[in-house]
């Protein structure tokens, strides 16, 4: 009876074997393999996304810039050829668009906007001409596969508010892969242009400085 006993509580009391230990060390480390390929490729995405979005932000930026003052300017040219000269003149570009388009601002001071492949750029002061006074709005990773102003209504007397339509293609550059967007926007004269010349808004004057007042008496 006592060597019976012994046999039993010897199999209850003997451990892994080797072959158990290897083959549990193994799954266990190809469920490690795979989860950390998961959070690795997780992370990668993530990064990707966070940048796009960067980058997103950036072009949704540039074109809302571009609406406030392309809404609150006047005397809209469509620039749909090389010529960067004769620009102060109204012009519409209903079929097609232009790739470019000069205005004055609120202020009275003399835009240009300009889209091609490498991006979108604006100049504030002349000369005009492409390279000569522009500077890049978007990013360097911003390939811009077809940009256009359509612009309608802009000379004065078509009984037509001007209104121009941004329209932006391209692709954003990774290294894992690019990334393709698509923007389109519409902007409105907010100056009343129906049947005559749209009037620049009227410059405020600065108040004048006020009197200083007397110092304060002390009483004896």
């Amino acid at each position: 009876m006592k060597k019976k006993f012994s046999k039993i509580n010897s199999k209850r009391n003997a451990g892994f074997t080797i072959i158990e230990m290897m083959i549990a060390i193994s799954v266990f480390l190809v469920v490690i393999m795979f989860g950390m390929g998961s959070l690795l490729n997780a992370n990668l995405i993530h990064r990707k996304s966070q940048d796009v979005r960067s980058i997103m932000d950036n072009l949704s930026f540039i074109m809302e810039d571009m609406s406030r003052n392309l809404r609150t300017g006047y005397n809209y040219h469509c620039i749909d050829d090389d010529n960067f000269t004769a620009i102060d003149t109204p012009r519409s570009c209903s079929d097609g668009g232009g790739f470019g388009i000069a205005f004055e601002t609120s202020l009275g001071e003399r835009w240009v906007y300009y889209i091609s492949e490498d991006g979108v750029f604006r100049s504030t002061e002349a000369p005009y001409e492409p390279d000569e006074t522009y500077v890049e709005l978007t990013s360097d990773r911003i390939i811009i596969d077809s940009g256009t102003f359509t612009v309608v209504g802009a000379e004065a007397g078509d009984d037509q508010q001007p209104l121009i339509i941004i329209g932006l293609a391209g692709r954003i550059e990774s290294p894992k892969g690019d990334t393709p967007f698509s923007l389109q926007t519409s902007v409105s004269q907010r100056l009343l242009d129906i049947g005559a010349s749209p009037v620049p808004p009227p410059v405020i004057p600065s108040l004048p400085a006020l009197p200083s007042l007397p110092e304060e008496k002390k009483i004896p």
